[in-house]
């Protein structure tokens, strides 16, 4: 369709089996989708499941990924302090206080001269209260990005879905999509809003399939059962799977044109031993 753009948008990436999954069929997507550009959220994508290191980044990079989001977990590896300091392909929320280091806001080109903004925010419920009000950040960075482009990317770092659905109807209109990552599980409310806005509650991980939300379940299962504290471990044996959606954006307008749900699993992945 003239005037449009499609953009592949993947949820958390976590431990080695998520990034073996981007590795084997990002390419076949680009493909079959026809996507001008990739957004990833990859603070779970280190070995351990927890923060993103400028190795993994590079990765991502490698493999033609325009911007990498993340969340929580931004700060777990200090090594990448450095990296969000000094480059835009990676997002830490917009929302965190002025003084960490990095942006949550970054605009990049397709290969046709669209150019396509980025925000990253984070939630407040069950999470830190530390940080500013994700939907007065968005009205802020909002202001900065509308000089750049009318089309705009939202990814919601956030709880619960009351929240996700909040952010969705408050931007109705003001940007092209708003997309929810956090809690891994992949929801089936994609939709256009009202207004013009595509909108899902949650793009869902790339991981183990038979984990609990990327993570080995026994430890998990004996946190629940026992209330005594166990050392959580990524999932590193398939299958796996790996979720998200294609926007097809309308570049004059900013209105989103379709949403499409993705979810590929494969049976058959493998990660060597001594991936990080």
């Amino acid at each position: 369709m003239q005037g449009s753009v499609r953009i592949l948008l993947l949820g958390d990436v976590v431990g080695q089996l998520g990034r073996a999954m981007v590795q084997k069929h990002l390419q076949h997507m680009r493909d079959k989708y026809r996507v001008q550009g990739v957004i990833v959220n990859g603070e779970n994508s280190t070995g351990d499941g927890r923060g993103i290191t400028s190795r993994n980044v590079q990765f991502f990079k490698h493999l033609g990924v325009d911007v990498i989001t993340s969340g929580n977990h931004i700060w777990a590896k200090r090594e990448v302090y450095q990296y969000i300091t000094d480059h835009k392909d990676l997002l830490r929320p917009a929302n965190f206080p002025s003084g960490c280091p990095g942006t949550g806001v970054t605009t990049f080109t397709t290969a046709d001269g669209t150019v396509i903004g980025v925000l990253n925010i984070q939630g407040r419920v069950f999470m830190s209260q530390h940080i500013d009000c994700p939907f007065r950040a968005a009205d802020t960075a909002l202001t900065f990005l509308r000089t750049k482009t009318k089309t705009i990317i939202v990814d919601f770092h956030a709880e619960t879905t009351a929240e996700k659905a909040g952010m969705g109807i408050y931007l109705d209109g003001r940007v092209s999509a708003v997309v929810g990552t956090h809690t891994h599980v992949q929801t089936s409310d994609e939709r256009i809003l009202p207004k013009g806005t595509a909108f899902i509650t949650d793009l869902g991980m790339a991981g183990a399939r038979n984990s609990m939300i990327g993570m080995k379940p026994e430890p998990i299962l004996a946190n629940m059962l026992t209330a005594m504290p166990h050392r959580f471990e990524v999932e590193t044996q398939g299958p796996a799977i790996l979720c998200g959606v294609v926007v097809e954006l309308d570049t004059q307008s900013g209105k989103a044109i379709a949403i499409e749900r993705i979810q590929i699993i494969d049976n058959d992945i493998r990660v060597s031993e001594n991936d990080e």
